[in-house]
């Protein structure tokens, strides 16, 4: 048997030491010379029209050096980790509270978030929907325009997108399916059955360093971010995309990270950043309060699930049978990922020769969700553990 070099030994942590010490680095510990400070403008509506965005006040405010807009980005407008259906900024329309509007650079964090106030935006409100069960319903507001692909899973055929004409719902994201035995003929044989409906509800990744970074111009030429990220490399590509550059020009620095948990995987302050270096070819630092950055990044899939499971005399599970109604929010970030795996894992760690779930990811005007760990394994948990219990307390009542 070859000798053990790490288990049963006392390894340090590459990192432990600096962090131990205070010598780590991270995001806001960042301090250049002639840096310029950002300030977001944000939606105060769920869901509204924008009708115009006069930032002339916000310009002649003192400090102020540019205030940018959807009308200043060079590339794409739009970024995402699977469908682009974020807004770099917000132009035509918002669809949750927070959304960004504008972005004023300034030469103190005070002055831009002083002027940020006087950004003058003119919004005429649309009907929302916060319920996904209600967004799935013929005549519900349209939450995102972006969403004209419907994307279907079934775990006996190859994934595949469908044409919304062609989808059940309104709003729907996705649809997965699993299908196994013959779960409707089955509960015929069941000697107990049991249902019940359960929900998971919001939850915030509350990591203990906010969103922060900056961005500047190395001495070779290259854009640089330095931000804390889950995904460098993918945060690349669309800051590369929304400026309109090529991907060597540019380059990620990912400082210590100060917690993540999965919501550092969508951009947040990053093409802001990047875009406010290369217009005013000055550094530019971004840092959240506490309060901006509840609005700023993804929270858990809410997720409702009503289910039942079944059992011979015996007590062997016979049938289960589910359906999950994910909250994407108003953007889809990796909601098709998360309700596939919740509903790959609601039957839990047990053999089941009958199975029927249905599980699906739906857009609202709510806070958009995405990464947080466990991809929606977590929410599925009380479920299968629910039921079981139930089950035995039945079989006792049986035997």
């Amino acid at each position: 048997m070859a000798e053990l070099k790490t288990v049963g030994s006392n390894i340090l942590r590459r990192e432990g030491s600096d962090k131990l010490t205070g010598r780590s680095l991270y995001p806001d510990d960042f301090v250049m010379e002639h840096q310029l400070h950002g300030a977001t403008v944000r939606s105060p509506h769920a869901h509204a029209r924008i009708l115009n965005i006069d930032t002339s006040r916000a310009e002649s405010a003192p400090g102020v050096v540019r205030v940018l807009t959807a009308k200043d980005v060079p590339g794409h407008n739009s970024h995402g980790v699977l469908y682009k259906d974020h807004n770099v900024f917000c132009r035509d329309k918002v669809r949750r509270v927070g959304d960004p509007v504008a972005l004023v650079l300034a030469e103190t964090v005070e002055q831009a978030c002083f002027a940020a106030r006087l950004v003058d935006v003119s919004y005429q409100e649309l009907p929302a929907v916060f319920d996904p069960r209600e967004a799935m319903k013929p005549g519900a507001p349209e939450v995102n325009e972006f969403n004209d692909r419907f994307f279907f899973y079934d775990e006996n055929m190859d994934m595949s997108w469908t044409r919304p004409e062609s989808a059940p719902y309104p709003n729907v994201i996705f649809h997965y399916r699993c299908r196994k035995g013959d779960a409707d003929q089955a509960w015929a044989g069941c000697a107990a059955v049991v249902e019940n409906t359960f929900y998971s509800p919001f939850v915030d990744h509350a990591f203990i360093q906010t969103e922060s970074g900056i961005a500047y111009r190395a001495d070779d030429g290259k854009l640089v971010v330095c931000a804390a990220t889950q995904y460098p490399h993918f945060d690349r590509i669309e800051v590369a995309e929304a400026l309109g550059i090529e991907e060597h020009e540019l380059r990620i620095i990912n400082p210590a990270i100060g917690g993540a948990f999965g919501a550092r995987e969508d951009i947040t302050i990053q093409i802001h950043a990047a875009l406010g270096t290369l217009l005013t070819g000055r550094p530019v630092k971004i840092t959240y309060e506490r309060e901006e950055s509840f609005y700023a990044h993804s929270k858990r899939h809410p997720i409702h699930m009503k289910a039942r499971m079944g059992a011979d005399a015996s007590g062997k599970l016979v049938a289960f049978e589910a359906e999950l109604i994910g909250d994407s929010g108003a953007y889809a970030s990796w909601a098709i990922n998360v309700l596939r795996k919740a509903g790959v894992h609601i039957t839990g760690p047990y053999v089941i020769p009958n199975v029927k779930v249905d599980s699906f990811a739906v857009y609202t005007n709510n806070p958009f969700t995405g990464a947080m760990r466990g991809f929606g394994a977590n929410q599925i948990t009380m479920v299968h553990e629910t039921l079981m219990e139930m089950l035995a307390d039945r079989r006792s009542g049986l035997a």
